[in-house]
């Protein structure tokens, strides 16, 4: 198959002198099997990165390294939660300023494939679906479910209508945009739900763009993921046989270009894994012969970025598993935008097909070691509980869900007596798998251990009749991928106490993360007779980098500590799990440090902090730790 896809590429090229543009456009010549962009044959080179993931500051740096590899085009998701995080609300200012990012890329000589879902995957919190989807409870999300589509159209109404004037056939830089994302994967098959997007970006966009479709390289998810009107493309990596990968493309779509629409450079890694490699070698040649073949290819990732704040995603296939904070991927840009050696081998292989723009590639940004900074106590969830919690409970018999409550990110504290004397331990259990994602359990204020999904349904407790059992759930991020995203948090299901029905809770939502951006803890402030020894159980640090004139890139490193959550500036930069792995530091863009003023670092530390208390600021990071789990 190579060889005829070759001739006719060749074909394709020829062709070149003969059409003349009458203005600007992009569409599909299915008679040459290529793309036309202002009527001349056109391959893109593209690559994958995630403006949510990456400081706004950092943008142009990005892209402009993407060109400089000879890149032509940049793949963008837009993730819905991330712009509409509360009904009817909508965000596009800083880091959310999509229209910045395009016009970036614009400036760069970037053209852009446009993929706005409104499901995306990404890795991202619940595939970028938003979580107050979920509050109603009946809700098939992925399908024509009334309430789902009234949501979606809602959501395209606002969002595609500021895509359209950036559509390259008005003026702008965005040559094809894709409807849905992978859908064959999913179990709904929903042909209804498919023809329904296609009439919304019709409408909003016009008949002129380019939709196309991704799916996985199988035979059942090209049939359930593709559609009349919607061009289907394929994904793959360098595992998979390339003449076999785009000879399944063609028996759906047997004219036109050739698309991998996700060439998977590295892969994410889940908490508890090794960090996931791909070799260079494979990458470059895998490459060099889907571009020999004539093919359209975009990398994912080029640059993955970071999880910053709760925007990690799951998956659940046997068990449920957290994907890290870190999103480097082993891309050809790392995780803070500096150039690796998989970059410059994908630049060589490009050069054999497009000519290289001159000049220098720009240098990685750069890192400082700042060192260590001592953190003091500031206080447990309880000693702090009016601050973080300044709405005070909610009162229900029952157990309710975050989604209930409506705090879809996070955690939340669920408060109850225990209902009789327990002198020797009795156990605490979740029978219905209900712990959505991990609790820390503690009576009377004094730290008893956890429970966690799919892992830990039990533990023991003791206390007295009426003591005060509180039990912090953390939303450890929703399932982005497969059957299982509809993932509700919090205590899903009833615990018992022994024999007990645990029931008259009350419980708490937290705004940690309103309370830090308000400025709190304050300066100098702990509890009122201050500890100097940490604690166990779930509590709060804090401490200061004083400044030295310098605001660059460094990685933050919290040896001997558990697991938690760590912000800077106000900042949240995400979560920490060194217990776990493979993911050993915590990436602090420079942009967030300031050069005159002590920049504030405030950690919840989750199980407990190590005796010392400190902290490291690197110059590098370290994400292949292994911990030995024997």
């Amino acid at each position: 198959m190579a060889a005829a896809v070759l001739i006719l590429f060749v074909s394709c090229l020829s062709l070149s002198e003969n059409l003349v543009s009458g203005g600007r456009s992009f569409s599909i010549d299915y008679k040459n099997d290529c793309f036309l962009k202002d009527g001349k044959p056109f391959q893109f080179i593209s690559g994958s990165v995630h403006y949510s993931r990456i400081p706004r500051q950092y943008w142009k740096d990005r892209l402009v390294k993407m060109y400089m590899t000879g890149l032509n085009a940049v793949q963008v998701y837009v993730p819905w939660n991330f712009h509409e995080a509360v009904p009817d609300v909508h965000d596009f200012t800083a880091d959310r300023d999509l229209e910045h990012f395009l016009d970036l890329a614009n400036q760069t000589g970037l053209l852009v494939i446009l993929r706005p879902g409104p499901y995306i995957c990404a890795e991202w919190e619940m595939g970028g679906l938003p979580a107050w989807l979920l509050q109603k409870p009946n809700i098939i999300l992925r399908s024509a479910d009334t309430d789902y589509l009234q949501a979606v159209s809602n959501w395209l109404a606002v969002l595609l209508p500021k895509m359209r004037p950036w559509l390259y056939i008005n003026g702008g830089n965005i040559i094809s945009v894709q409807v849905e994302n992978e859908y064959g994967s999913y179990y709904a098959c929903d042909y209804n739900y498919m023809r329904q997007l296609r009439t919304l970006f019709r409408h909003f966009l016009g008949e002129d763009v380019v939709l196309f479709t991704t799916d996985g390289n199988t035979d059942k998810e090209m049939k359930c993921g593709t559609l009349e009107g919607l061009y289907a493309t394929v994904d793959f990596g360098t595992d998979t046989n390339v003449t076999e990968a785009f000879s399944r493309q063609r028996r759906f779509e047997p004219q036109g270009p050739l698309v991998n629409s996700e060439f998977y450079t590295g892969w994410l890694d889940h908490w508890g894994d090794q960090h996931a490699v791909v070799n260079t070698q494979k990458v470059s040649k895998v490459l060099e012969e889907m571009l020999t073949m004539g093919a359209n290819v975009n990398m994912y990732m080029f640059e993955g970025g970071t999880n910053f704040g709760y925007w990690n995603g799951a998956d659940h296939d046997n068990k449920y598993r957290s994907v890290v904070t870190s999103y480097d991927y082993d891309a050809p840009l790392s995780e803070a935008g500096d150039p690796t050696e998989k970059l410059l081998a994908i630049r060589e292989v490009i050069k054999q097909f497009r000519e290289i723009p001159s000049g220098s590639m720009p240098p990685a940004t750069p890192k400082f070691a700042y060192g260590f900074v001592t953190l003091r106590k500031v206080g447990s969830i309880n000693d702090v509980l009016n601050t973080i919690s300044p709405l005070g409970p909610v009162r229900s018999q029952d157990p309710l869900t975050f989604e209930e409550i409506k705090q879809y990110y996070g955690y939340m504290l669920y408060r109850t007596t225990l209902p009789r004397d327990l002198s020797q331990p009795t156990p605490l259990i979740s029978p219905l798998n209900g712990v959505h994602d991990r609790a820390y359990v503690s009576v009377n204020g004094v730290f008893q251990g956890l429970l966690e999904r799919d892992k830990v349904l039990v533990m023991n407790v003791t206390g007295q009749q009426g003591d005060t059992l509180d039990i912090l759930i953390e939303n450890m991020g929703r399932v982005n991928f497969g059957s299982k995203i509809n993932d509700y948090k919090g205590l899903v299901s009833n615990l018992f106490l022994g024999k007990d029905l645990l029931t008259d809770w009350r419980i708490y939502p937290l705004d940690i993360d309103g309370a830090i951006t308000g400025g709190w803890p304050q300066y100098g402030q702990s509890l009122p007779t201050p500890e100097k020894e940490a604690s166990a159980g779930p509590t709060f640090y804090t401490g200061t980098l004083q400044p030295n004139g310098l605001a660059w890139d460094t990685f933050l490193r919290l040896s001997e500590w558990r697991k938690g959550q760590v912000w800077l500036n106000g900042v949240n930069l995400g979560r920490y799990w060194p217990a776990r792995g493979p993911q050993m530091t915590l990436y602090v863009p420079g942009s967030l440090l300031s050069t005159t003023r002590p920049n504030k670092i405030t950690v919840l530390e989750l199980e407990g902090a190590p005796a010392h208390m400190r902290v490291l600021f690197m110059d590098r990071p370290q994400l292949n730790f292994t911990v030995d789990k024997s």
